[in-house]
């Protein structure tokens, strides 16, 4: 969304909440509660920065650079007092009929596997569709970085699914 246009708040949550959702679960790792966590965490913060928000060139990359921070900052914290388990909860609207779920569970749980700032990048890059540059500037890490982690990310997820035919594109 362009900065000129009147965009209120209650309108930036319609428009993001969906994929806002299906990107906290997975830099969660498959965690449905976490994932509710970090998305009210988010908008709390856009909503107290709203005047600069509603300025900002795009108000969605935004709100997405915040989750993916407070994502990033809560790992970083460890204050929780919540205890992993080893269940998995997925969102009925972020499961898809025609994949196999038992893949989907696996992939959440190799995600779960990587660093945080790993599964961010490799989040930001191959479920957004971000490119380098941009997942760069989301994360506040350089393109060397942000290279540097996708490789090394998807060769270890790659380990972990040898049956498969993983061949994303290059990181140029």
């Amino acid at each position: 969304m362009p900065a000129g246009q009147d965009l209120g708040f209650d309108a930036l949550v319609r428009i993001t909440a969906p994929a806002l959702h299906r990107t906290a679960l997975l830099l969660t790792g498959g965690d449905h509660h976490l994932a509710e966590d970090l998305m009210q965490g988010t908008y709390v913060k856009v909503w107290v920065a709203w005047k600069q928000v509603s300025r900002a060139d795009d108000p969605v990359a935004y709100t997405r650079t915040v989750l993916t921070r407070t994502f990033l900052s809560h790992r970083r914290l460890r204050r929780s007092s919540e205890r992993p388990t080893d269940e998995l909860g997925l969102s009925e609207s972020s499961a898809s009929g025609d994949q196999d779920p038992v893949l989907r569970l696996d992939m959440l749980d190799a995600l779960r596997r990587l660093t945080p700032k790993d599964r961010a990048v490799v989040v930001h890059r191959y479920w957004l569709d971000r490119s380098v540059t941009e997942t760069a500037t989301d994360l506040a890490l350089s393109e060397a970085v942000v290279r540097t982690r996708s490789k090394r990310a998807l060769a270890r997820l790659r380990a972990q699914f040898t049956d498969l035919d993983l061949d994303p594109r290059e990181d140029s």
